[in-house]
């Protein structure tokens, strides 16, 4: 292909401004394909820890703070953010670690705000550990091979499948779980999306998990499963720094930790492939630097999404099919996401109709998602050029990681802080993959001069 033929892909290069229409037609494209990406984690968290009555705020920070991270990452503040059209949202690969954390407290017998106090203190902590990766991204693949972050991210998604199941089963503590009407509805809302998603259509291909989701909530009322009691909630959200306090524990901190690393070099590969879209240089000084930026941007929306009361951040991969399918690639349009993004944040009401969503049109969408979190990783693995060292070292991690789960009683007599670190499926394959990459001689070294660009977990959503 020609560079003529390759500019003509691209109605709106990275620095062109679109009229204001266009720009936010394509602005609504992207909203559309993260929206229920950036919502759905709080709704898993709040679920299953029983934080119902934080939801609308939460869900609303969740909308705000993406907003304010698509604004930094596009307008990069000083050395911060890429300056290219990303969309900063919830990251999925977050969720096994952050309900862990929540349910060390739970299990202590601590409230909603102790449970979002140990939640948000151990996020804002691991923010820095993605800072500070940020100054060395460029050099950090030599330590995090395709192969440990692989091994991560099918961990991770293999983990969360049992969330989404239990959903479509009715969701947990539901004395009628595994009912026929909540498996009717689940497999309804699943059906949808794969329908949807066989579709020629690409625009909606993009929607398909919202529209599952439509579909079954139309169906699930038919069915009086939905409860209409929508919370009273304050007419405008305010945010507020730290909202809940502020905790810390090493044993609820130390997996989070872990996926920062890993989400580091995610977010490399979105920015490389986002990079290329925009037909932007993938190596070079500019590159470097939007890496950097781009990364240091994760880390610091991370941060701001800790103080004001939402998850960790990341930078979505989905979005960059989005300047594929309508050719604007520019950084303008970002500014619109953000704006959008922000005002929809500061109406609680949206979150307190998103909590009426039966579980199992939930489950439905999410088994989806995760299945696709591990099918990513699998496709990371799959793309790298496996010899006995690397099956070796895969072989022990799976085992260790899955394991623990499958048999917790293995740490009935480690430590409290032990048993609560190892008892992660992803702290134990995460740190496996890591200390035999580096102690296992004979591994093959990797190219930093373009960081990977496989497909990553953020592509659930």
């Amino acid at each position: 292909m020609s560079n003529t033929e390759r500019k003509s892909d691209l109605l709106y290069g990275l620095d062109d401004r679109p009229e204001p229409v266009k720009a936010l037609f394509a602005a609504f494209q992207h909203i559309l394909a993260s929206f229920v990406g950036i919502t759905t984690p709080a709704l898993i968290i709040g679920g299953v820890l029983g934080l119902g009555s934080e939801l609308p705020y939460l869900i609303s920070m969740a909308l705000f703070v993406s907003g304010v991270g698509t604004f930094i990452q596009a307008r990069r503040v000083g050395p911060i953010g890429s300056g290219l059209l990303c969309v900063q949202g919830t990251s999925f690969a977050f969720l096994s670690a952050v309900l862990a954390a929540g349910f060390i407290v739970k299990n202590r017998g601590g409230g909603p705000e102790d449970i979002l106090a140990m939640i948000f203190g151990v996020c804002f902590f691991a923010a820095f550990v993605e800072i500070f990766l940020s100054r060395i991204i460029h050099k950090l693949q030599n330590v995090i091979t395709p192969v440990v972050t692989g091994i991560v991210i099918t961990t991770i998604g293999l983990s969360l499948i049992k969330v989404g199941m239990t959903d479509i089963a009715g969701g947990y503590g539901n004395p009628d779980i595994g009912a026929l009407k909540y498996l009717a509805v689940g497999a309804i809302t699943l059906a949808t999306i794969i329908l949807i998603n066989r579709s020629s259509n690409q625009v909606l291909r993009l929607s398909g998990i919202m529209i599952g989701m439509v579909v079954g909530y139309i169906t699930a009322t038919f069915m009086g499963m939905v409860n209409f009691d929508v919370a009273d909630v304050a007419i405008i959200a305010v945010p507020i720094p730290f909202k809940y306090g502020i905790d810390f524990d090493l044993a609820a901190f130390i997996p989070v930790a872990i996926i920062s690393v890993v989400t580091a070099i995610e977010t490399t590969g979105d920015l490389t492939a986002n990079s290329m879209i925009s037909k932007q240089p993938v190596q070079g000084p500019l590159y470097i630097q939007r890496i950097k930026g781009g990364v240091l941007g994760d880390g610091v929306n991370s941060c701001l999404a800790a103080t004001f009361g939402s998850f960790p951040m990341s930078t979505f991969s989905q979005n960059n099919g989005v300047i594929q399918l309508t050719g604007v690639a520019s950084r303008y349009v970002a500014f619109y996401i953000a704006g959008l993004f922000i005002l929809l944040g500061l109406f609680p009401i949206i979150g307190a109709v998103m909590q009426t969503l039966p579980k199992p049109v939930l489950g439905g969408a999410t088994l989806v998602m995760f299945g696709t979190v591990a099918s990513a990783g699998i496709r990371i693995l799959a793309t790298a050029e496996l010899d006995r060292r690397d099956l070796l070292i895969m072989a022990v991690s799976f085992g260790l990681g899955l394991g623990v789960v499958a048999v917790p009683e293995v740490t009935n007599f480690f430590p409290p802080l032990a048993k609560s670190i190892f008892s992660s499926s992803v702290t134990v394959a995460g740190l496996s993959a890591i200390l035999m990459s580096l102690i296992i001689p004979g591994g093959k070294k990797v190219d930093t001069s373009e960081p990977q660009t496989e497909p990553t977990a953020q592509q659930a959503t």
